[in-house]
């Protein structure tokens, strides 16, 4: 082995241990290590374009890693690696999400949001049980269980608990000794090393000298890279052109490029590689303006850099045994090369990051998490490393186009969240600055020329990418230190000035001239200023809580911003002046006009240092301001950009900014909006507070007034005549009166007024329920959230609203508690417009409905803090008085258009306010202490004049204003508060002023009170009015019966008999005896003149059947409603099924629902062409399929896809003289004989050309054959029906829509199956209509809804008529084989076997064919009355013999035998027939079952069958059915059923009565070979009562679906990228929906899972929840789909589609059996049609992919 080569050969074959032990006797293991891999490396992954990966990986293990293993242990890996997993758990979990995987976060414990557990973690931690919220990770994140400064409490979960037995200190150390310890040493680096540098090598075609072999091949590959700006199709269309390939092979490819990022597309020598990367590039290039990223790889470059990554995954396995491998790796990781200028291995692979593709990102990730992220102590060096080259690494990632969640900048949230890192970093390396400065070097593109920000035409990507730098300045403040230390400080202030740069480039950016002339032609783009306003919100809240955690720090902050603000001020002073008067007061200042000049919207500088300020003012420091900020403190200048923006917004309320376009009402919007105003408007007006608390109150209001432009609109003389020019002046003064009103009375912020944090919550609440009720989410959503994510709404809510439960729609809501309105202001300056005139409408409807005054005077604020406390004393200058009376004079002014009744109330609202202020001093401190005399000059004349007035007589004669009636009350309140600060301020000069608080309130209440009690009287008056007038009438009523007496009471008998006596004259009224449908005895049917109104023309019609048709719409679908073997594989296409009969399964129906709507069949026609032309000229996608005859029913909007002809009952009346001699003669042996001999002759008839093969019908002693031919008509007969034209067209129309959807074949008018698809869908309708009413424990015919009742009516009426227009011969046909299994003498090798068959579906199809044996050539008959009864009576009873035998057949022999009755006569006669029969069965049948346990099933087994026959009966001949079928009387059901029915209640007796003739039948039942094999399939035979279906039972916690979910890996592909897993609600499968991995193609086309499981599951219709996202989705067919909402809630009734508030979620069972009835009614494809009639989109979601 000289010069440390080994011949391949050897390599393959030797054991693992041969070069463990020759790299042992080598000095330098690095150089060998990698001559090693040089040799086998290029051999193992020779096939790159198709590898065999098994036998790659097998390769790999066995001749490298196996022997790295011996080499790093000494001895055999396996033993080691299987010690060292039972030696310890970690105490940190460490694991990596991928996308779409569920995170948890609990809101009780975590220190921050982005604390989160992993699925298994959380399901073993306390916080299952807190307020805990779950959301769908992005991929990259880490699970923070074990990290004790990540969790308040239960840091650990139960696997990763520290304390857990067997895993004591001392052998957590123990395995790992001291050798292995000293290899790990040798080999780690080497590996790392090697890993590394083959990971960022470049050259393209060589290999580092070391890697070289001797022999070098000419083989070369060439790459596509993945990128994000190709779509798929790109990719695909350009691998097709350039390589000439498949489009199957093209998305092998791409699939592969998505997934891995990177995928060698050809192979061979280099010149043809390089041409096919050309020709790649070329055509990428036509399809978008980057070319795909390709390169040419010698293919030993492409093996060693995929075998690195290999290696990378070896690593972290490894490490993942042991802490100290964990620290080696580092240690070898961090260690800095000597004598070379390169960065340590691991900063170098981070700097290389932005070059790597997706999967090897992904590994390198891994194996940071895996190594430095499990060791605290690492993680600070690796968080340093990151730090020392964040401004490179973050450069490199916006300029990179891969996704954040796979760069390394992704990693920055794991460690500048942990507070005693984020703290050494700030400290250290001054992280806050590092960040800050990177913003500045990555924005300087949009510094236009004075240095302020502009994103005109900015990239949209681009700027999302920078916002990933302002979120790491989030986490760096998310959680506050509590001790500062020197260093600490000084870092931080570094850190704050850094940012208030940034701040100094967005104060003023943007700035706006108002347009005048022509409006403005291309709007600006104004999203990403507010975006970044938006992402600097929580940040610049933080700056300010961390700022005012110690005083001095806090007052250094402030000096520092004021310098800000002043630099970025200093236009302000040099400019032009102007001065103003107004009442003797004079203002100079800049002449400036929002109007003309330029104003911007973002400040955040004034506005940090308004926010700072408040701080101050909570401190108590501001008295040691001027320390800090000397002499030209300058509050003029800080007031004015605020004031300018205010003044902006009341513009654009005032229409003067219409020209500027969108942009501008967008920006204002936000401006306000809950998400931006806590950074915006409301510091905005806490500004202006401070320049009210800090300058003369008449100065400011002359500036204010000036900035307004409204110094003339107060000039007395004014007179404007322009309508426009008076709109405009009234809108801004009542907007600057808002604003005037919420400097002085909003005082809900701590520092502002004394409040806390948790009354100005609970203050946003009650504005918001005084709009309306609302759902938690809303008020959540209304409500500003901090910087975790909290909104402070849980703690505070109860407080003042009680919350309403939902039913099974809708919400749960909150409402107002009535004793938190009176704290309801009217201005409260959080309401948009329209929520301040909805709330103050809705609190005047609740007064009025009180009996209470009208008036909504403000709450008495609370105080403000003393640093604000002079901003009261606008309220009582000169300037405010003179504002107040000139509206009031105005108002009284006839002539005067200057007002509006808006701005009367504010100035109502500014008048309380002052005399509630000083109503407060008076009753705090002594009348002359009280220098606040808002009183005295409100009462002070105007002016000198004769004619003067104050504002108390202005008042008076307000009220006597017609026009302002509804401020009346408002206007007494204001009054009578005068009058109790008068008697305030004249009793404390008599009395000592204590006293005079209680006294005024008495005397204010007196006159409130005389006030409530003349409404009371008033109301009392009209009631006892009203009284009065009713008594007149009732005894005017009564006095009328009496007269008329006779005719009342005559009336009121007949009523419950005169339906009958109208429908029928002769009849007599209906009694018990008639409540019979079948037999001689059978009542008459009730058949009433039917008149019906057509919903299109409106024009009535009787329905007769000589008339033009009425139909009914209605909607024919196929269901799987009532299988019992779901998921049976459906045959997609029908042209080979025989339909007669049904598997005793129903495993697909035809179902057939109608909504109850009549049309003409002409109107119909016409109405459907009109829907046919007007489709033709749409262009959206069509909600439904033309070509197959859908349409949405003109009323309701119902889907339907054909019509039932409505067509009359025919009135058949038995008469009974007839029924007697017949009764003697037609026995059931006799009618069986003459019904064979009728079909004999047939046959013959039929046969007449060839030899007669007659069936022997008369041998086994069925009788004689004297019988004849024609004996069936000598039991009475009548001539068949004639039915108009119009009706017969749309039978066929109808029985062709049947058949065509039932099959799925294309229409086919002649097809013979068309009469058996008919009797199916009556047979299946009345089955799932007699299931839904079971299932909801309804009574048979009491229940049922309209529609259901009209569309049976109609559907069997229907089917007779499709007999009788049918050809005769093919329903005999039909006829003959549906009476085969009854009858064994025509049985035929296609006769099924009785236990394989549902004998309802025989039923329904054998009667409804019967008529057609009346049938001949020569004449066209049917059956008398009299004789129809006999044939339904016989057919019913043969048919029900038949199922009592598949019941008793069939009959669960394993249930437990518990209960012992005593022996009935059912039950002994029950044992007697099983006896006999087991006799035949062979003992295939037991006889060890106790009777009364065969009754009891038997009985259970055939109801269903039963019901399903009486609405069949009932709808098809119209006889009333017995009353107790009405009610929901569950005991006299079975016996009504079975006297409708006419059967004898213990039901064997029917054998007993029939035995000599059935005898023979059962014995050929019996014993026919087929159904002896179907009894020994014990396992396939369908038992009786069939089970009813339901939805699948889900979990009550929604967690644990997600569980389930997150276990789920998709059958068809191994990766473990995101998938999204979709349960089906019908059977409980879970589908890998909207994914590749999973289409199958169905009939050529290309279909999702979800859609091709319907098919199988559902027959095309199907539910499904998509698990992830919590959503419901409803699909039918292949291209339609909608969603509809999930059954599961929150604790506030709520549902949460995609999991976004990701509360706790618990199924609510009342909204999941909602869904299940959705199911059972057949609605699916109604909800569909009707989701996508109220959501049209233009291009809908693609279902047809689910």
């Amino acid at each position: 082995h000289k010069g440390g080569v080994i011949c391949i050969s050897e390599v393959i074959d030797i054991s693992p241990f041969i070069p463990a032990c020759w790299w042992d006797q080598q000095i330098d293991f690095y150089t060998t290590f990698l001559n090693y891999l040089a040799q086998v490396v290029p051999e193992i992954y020779f096939a790159e374009m198709d590898p065999d990966l098994e036998k790659q990986e097998e390769s790999i293990q066995r001749s490298i890693f196996t022997p790295l293993e011996w080499y790093l242990f000494g001895e055999d890996p396996d033993i080691c690696l299987e010690k060292l997993k039972h030696s310890g758990a970690f105490q940190l979990c460490g694991k990596v999400f991928k996308s779409g995987e569920t995170t948890y976060s609990c809101r009780d414990c975590a220190i921050d949001p982005t604390c989160v557990l992993c699925m298994d973690c959380f399901q073993n931690s306390v916080h299952k049980n807190h307020r805990y919220k779950m959301h769908t990770s992005t991929g990259g994140g880490f699970c923070d269980c074990g990290d004790t400064e990540a969790w308040k409490t239960g840091p650990f979960c139960i696997s990763h608990e520290p304390g857990r037995a067997g895993t004591t200190k001392e052998n957590l150390r123990c395995p790992l000794n001291e050798e292995v310890i000293a290899q790990a040493r040798k080999i780690f680096p080497s590996v790392i090393k090697y890993i590394v540098e083959m990971t960022i090598w470049e050259e393209e075609k060589e290999l580092p000298p070391e890697l070289q072999k001797r022999e070098k091949n000419d083989r070369y590959y060439c790459v596509l890279f993945n990128d994000e700006h190709h779509s798929y199709d790109h990719v695909i269309y350009s691998l097709q052109r350039a390589l000439d390939c498949e489009l199957a092979e093209a998305q092998v490819h791409t699939t592969a490029i998505d997934k891995e990022g990177r995928r060698a597309v050809k192979a061979g020598a280099f010149a043809a590689c390089q041409e096919a990367k050309e020709d790649i590039k070329s055509h990428s290039e036509n399809v978008s303006q980057h070319p795909l990223h390709v390169e040419v790889l010698h293919s030993e470059v492409m093996a060693h850099q995929k075998f690195a990554l290999r290696l990378g995954s070896w690593m972290n396995k490894i490490m993942s045994y042991s802490s100290d491998f964990r620290q080696i790796f580092c240690q070898a990781c961090l260690r800095e090369e000597p004598g070379s200028e390169n960065p340590c291995l691991i900063s170098r692979l981070m700097l290389w990051d932005a070059k790597l593709y997706k999967g090897a990102r992904k590994i390198l990730h891994e194996l940071i998490f895996s190594s430095f992220f499990m060791e605290m102590e690492y993680k600070k060096f690796f968080a340093m490393e990151f730090v020392k080259y964040y401004k490179q690494l973050q450069k490199d990632y916006i300029s990179d186009d891969h996704d954040r969640s796979i760069s390394i900048t992704a990693l920055s949230v794991q460690m500048f969240t942990v507070p005693t890192l984020a703290r050494h970093l700030i400290e250290e390396q001054n992280v806050i600055s590092v960040i800050t400065e990177t913003l500045l070097e990555v924005l300087p593109e949009y510094l236009d020329r004075n240095n302020k920000f502009n994103f005109q035409g900015y990239s949209q990507d681009k700027l999302g990418r920078v916002y990933a730098v302002i979120c790491d300045l989030k986490y760096i403040l998310i959680s506050k230190p509590t001790v500062w230390t020197e260093r600490l400080r000084m870092q931080f202030l570094e850190g704050f000035r850094s940012f208030l740069k940034i701040l100094t480039c967005m104060q003023g950016m943007e700035e706006i001239r108002r347009q005048v002339g022509q409006h403005i032609e291309v709007d600006p783009d104004w999203e990403a200023a507010i975006a970044i306003q938006m992402q600097l919100k929580n940040i610049l809240l933080m700056f300010q809580e961390w700022c005012a955690c110690d005083e001095e720090l806090l007052l250094v902050a402030y000096k520092e911003c004021h310098k800000a603000v002043m630099r970025c001020s200093t236009g302000f002073k040099s400019s032009s002046k102007t001065v103003i008067q107004l009442c003797g007061h004079t203002l100079e200042t800049k002449s400036y006009k929002v109007s003309e000049d330029l104003v911007s919207i973002h400040l955040p500088l004034s506005r940090t240092l308004a926010g700072l300020h408040v701080r101050l003012s909570r401190l108590g420091a501001v008295s040691r301001l001027h320390e800090f900020v000397p002499f030209d403190f300058q509050v003029e200048v800080l007031v004015e950009y605020p004031l300018r923006c205010l003044v902006l917004v009341a513009q654009v309320v005032a229409e003067m900014w219409r020209r500027n376009g969108l942009s501008l009402i967008s920006q204002v919007f936000y401006y306000q909006d809950v998400k931006c105003r806590e950074e915006m408007y409301d510091k905005d007006i806490i500004m202006l507070q401070i320049g009210a608390s800090l300058m003369d109150p008449n100065k400011f209001l002359l500036l204010v007034l000036h900035r307004y432009e409204l110094a003339d609109a107060f000039n007395k003389t004014i007179s404007i005549k322009d309508q426009d020019l008076v709109k405009q002046y009234n809108t801004l003064i009542e907007e600057m009166l808002q604003v005037l009103i919420y400097i002085v009375g909003e005082r809900y912020v701590p520092g502002v007024g004394n409040v806390t944090k948790e009354e100005v919550t609970m203050r946003e609440i009650i504005h918001l329920l005084c709009i309306e009720p609302m759902p938690h989410s809303a008020i959540a959503k209304n409500l500003p959230e901090n910087e975790n994510n909290e909104t402070g709404l849980e703690s505070v809510i109860n407080k003042v609203a009680t919350f309403k439960k939902p039913g099974v729609s809708g919400h749960g809501v909150y409402e107002l508690k009535d004793e938190s309105l009176k704290d309801f202001n009217m201005y409260f300056y959080h309401y948009s417009k329209t929520q301040h005139s909805k709330a103050e409408h809705m609190q005047k409807k609740r007064r009025k409905q009180e009996n209470k005054d009208e008036a909504l005077p403000p709450p008495p604020p609370p105080e403000f803090c003393p640093a604000f406390s002079k901003a009261v004393n606008l309220l009582n200058c000169d300037i405010m008085m003179y504002i107040l009376r000139t509206i009031f004079e105005r108002a009284v002014d006839p002539d005067s258009n200057l007002w509006t009744e808006g701005m009367l109330q504010m100035a109502f609202h500014i008048l309380a306010l002052g005399l509630l202020e000083e109503k407060q001093q008076l009753q705090k401190c002594p009348e002359e202490e009280v220098m606040f005399d808002f009183y005295h000059k409100a009462s002070r004349l105007g002016s000198s004049a004769m004619n003067a007035q104050n504002i108390q007589m202005l008042l008076e004669k307000l009220k006597g204003i017609p026009q302002l009636e509804g401020q009346k009350d408002m206007i007494m309140w204001i009054l009578q508060m005068f009058d109790t600060v008068k008697r305030l301020r004249e009793k404390s000069c008599l009395i000592v002023a204590t006293t005079s608080g209680s006294d005024s309130i008495k005397n204010d209440e007196i006159t409130h009170d005389k006030e409530k009690a003349e409404r009371k009287r008033k109301a009392e008056a009209a009631r006892l009015h009203r009284q009065k007038i009713m008594a007149q009438m009732s005894a005017l009523q009564k006095n009328f019966i009496e007269t008329h007496k006779l005719m009342y009471d005559s009336t009121s008998e007949m009523s419950g008999k005169e339906d009958s006596i109208m429908e029928e004259e002769s009849t007599p009224a209906v009694n018990d005896y008639s409540r019979i449908a079948l037999g001689p005895k059978r009542g008459p049917s009730i058949t009433e003149k039917e008149v019906l109104t057509c919903i299109l023309c409106q024009e009535e019609q009787e329905v007769k059947i000589e008339n033009n048709a009425m139909v009914l719409s209605a909607c024919v679908q196929k269901s799987t409603a009532l299988t019992q073997h779901r998921g049976k594989p459906i045959e997609l296409s029908g042209e080979t099924m025989d339909p007669l009969f049904m598997d005793a399964d129903l495993a697909y129906g035809t179902y057939t629902g109608s909504c109850g709507h009549v049309m003409h069949a002409v109107c119909w026609q016409k109405y459907f062409e009109a829907v046919q032309l007007s489709s033709q000229q749409r262009i959206h996608v069509d909600l439904f399929d033309l070509e197959s005859g859908e349409y949405l029913c003109p009323l309701c909007k119902s889907l339907c896809n054909t019509v039932i002809p409505i067509i009359p009952l025919q009135h058949q009346k038995i008469s009974s003289e007839n029924t007697e001699p017949l009764a003697q003669l037609l026995t059931l042996e006799r009618w069986i004989q003459t019904v064979l001999a009728r079909i004999t002759g047939y046959n013959m008839k039929h046969a007449k050309g060839e030899n007669p093969t007659i069936p022997v019908l008369f041998d086994q002693g069925m009788g004689d054959s004297t019988l004849e031919f024609h004996s069936i008509l000598s039991y009475g007969v009548q001539s068949s029906l004639n039915y108009s034209n119009s009706i017969k067209e749309m039978v066929l129309l109808f029985a062709t829509t049947i058949y065509r959807i039932g099959l799925k074949v294309p229409p086919d008018e002649t097809d013979p199956r068309i009469p058996m698809m008919t009797w199916s869908t009556c047979a299946f309708t009345i089955q799932a209509i007699e299931n839904l009413l079971g299932d909801e424990g309804k009574p048979l015919f009491g229940a049922l809804q309209n529609r259901q009742h009209n569309g049976l009516k109609a559907l069997m009426q229907f089917a007779i008529a499709q007999r009788i227009t049918c050809s005769q011969v093919l329903i005999q046909k039909h006829l003959i084989r549906l009476l085969s299994v009854v009858l064994p003498n025509l049985q035929s090798e296609a006769t099924p076997c009785l236990l394989s068959i549902d004998l309802f579906h025989v039923l329904v199809g054998t009667v409804l064919a019967f008529p057609s044996l009346y049938w001949d050539d020569a004449v066209d008959l049917q059956p008398s009355p009299v004789s129809s009864s006999y044939n339904h009576l016989y057919l019913f009873h043969l048919i029900t013999m038949a199922h009592m035998l598949q019941i008793l057949l069939t009959i669960d022999t394993g249930l437990p035998l518990a209960q012992i009755q005593e022996e009935s006569e059912e039950a002994r006669s029950a044992s007697s027939f099983l006896a006999e029969i087991s006799q035949y069965t062979s003992g295939c049948i037991g006889c060890g079952i106790p009777g009364w346990y065969l009754w009891v099933s038997l009985k259970n087994g055939i109801i269903p069958y039963l019901r399903c026959a009486a609405l069949f009966f009932h709808y098809l001949l119209g006889v009333t059915p017995p009353e107790e079928l009405f009610t929901n009387a569950a005991e006299g059901e079975y016996n009504a059923l079975c006297s409708y029915l006419s059967l004898p209640t213990n039901l064997f007796l029917l054998f007993q009565k029939y035995w000599d003739t059935v005898r023979p039948l059962l014995q050929r039942w019996c014993t026919d070979p087929a159904l002896l094999y179907c009894l020994k399939q014990k396992s396939t035979v369908v038992r009786y009562p069939r089970k009813r279906n339901s939805l699948i039972e889900l979990p009550d916690d929604y967690s644990c679906l997600l569980n389930q979910a997150s276990h789920f890996r998709c059958p068809r592909s191994a990766d473990d990228e995101r998938k999204h897993p979709v349960l089906c609600l019908f059977c409980g499968a879970i589908l890998c929906s909207q994914n590749i991995c999973c289409q199958e193609v169905v009939n050529g086309e290309e279909v999702g899972a979800c859609i091709f499981h319907a098919l199988h599951c559902g027959a095309g219709v199907c539910i499904f929840l998509k698990i992830r996202e919590c959503r419901v989705v409803l699909v039918e067919g292949k291209a339609r789909g909608c969603a509809y909402p999930a059954p599961y809630l929150d604790e506030y009734g709520e549902t949460d589609p995609g999991l976004k508030r990701g509360n706790p979620l618990h199924l609510s069972h009342e909204r999941y059996r909602k869904l299940h009835l959705v199911w059972q009614q057949h609605c699916i494809i109604e909800e569909i049609a009707r989701s996508q009639e109220t959501n049209q989109m233009l291009f809908g979601f693609n279902w047809q992919l689910l």
